[in-house]
């Protein structure tokens, strides 16, 4: 069984048409619901952040996530306030029911289903659980891995909502939590005209995500009130 290294760290945000492609894969419809999804949380605390880390983290140390899939396995250790998270894969792996855990637990306020529209603000990688490899539509974080330098998003805006997979697992959350997702490929993750990441069907996506805050749905670099997603 090869294990698969991923790392990463902050970066530039990216255009909006961009934005939107790359989290088009979480615009499924399909069911994510606590029936459906394993749901475990960490006793840490996470440290407060604003922006996402830009140091490569540190591999050899104790993972704060273990996972073994139908096939693989998956290591997670969260971001800290300088350095990005670490995902270590066991390729290829699988899991057949989504599993949710709260990495580290924040110390603001509890994400609520939102009663207007609304944005929430993460860092946010992912990773292909058949090749082990980030994706970097999908990267807040810079890397070099392989020798090819990617430049991450940064910090990313989007729109909160209960009916996409990414707001079932942030909802219920406390903002500065950090939170690890391995979607089965029923919850959506590898739909869209545009499987970022060289995804396929039937592939497992691990996501690592930092909530950073929510506000109302107002301006953010390309998007404004006239947003489709803010009506």
């Amino acid at each position: 069984m090869t294990s698969s290294r991923t790392c990463s760290p902050v970066a530039t945000a990216a255009c909006a048409a961009s934005l939107a492609v790359m989290l088009a894969a979480c615009g499924s419809n399909a069911d994510m619901s606590s029936a459906s999804a394993v749901n475990k949380v960490s006793s840490s605390v996470a440290a407060p952040a604003s922006t996402c880390p830009s140091a490569m983290p540190q591999s050899g140390g104790t993972p704060e996530w273990t996972l073994r899939g139908a096939t693989g396995s998956v290591s997670v250790t969260g971001p800290t306030v300088t350095t990005a998270p670490l995902i270590e894969v066991d390729a290829p792996f699988s899991v057949t029911q989504t599993q949710v855990y709260t990495v580290q637990v924040g110390e603001g306020p509890v994400v609520t289903p939102p009663a207007a529209p609304t944005w929430v603000s993460l860092c946010l990688m992912s990773v292909n659980g058949r090749t082990g490899s980030v994706d970097w539509i999908e990267s807040s974080y810079d890397s070099d891995e392989g020798g090819v330098t990617h430049v991450g998003r940064g910090v990313i805006q989007w729109p909160l909502t209960i009916e996409l997979p990414l707001g079932k697992v942030i909802v219920g959350q406390r903002v500065g939590s950090t939170v690890a997702v391995a979607y089965a490929p029923a919850a959506g993750e590898t739909d869209g005209p545009q499987r970022s990441g060289g995804r396929r069907a039937g592939d497992t996506t691990i996501s690592v995500i930092k909530i950073l805050g929510v506000t109302p749905c107002i301006s953010y670099g390309s998007y404004g009130p006239d947003d489709p997603n803010c009506d």
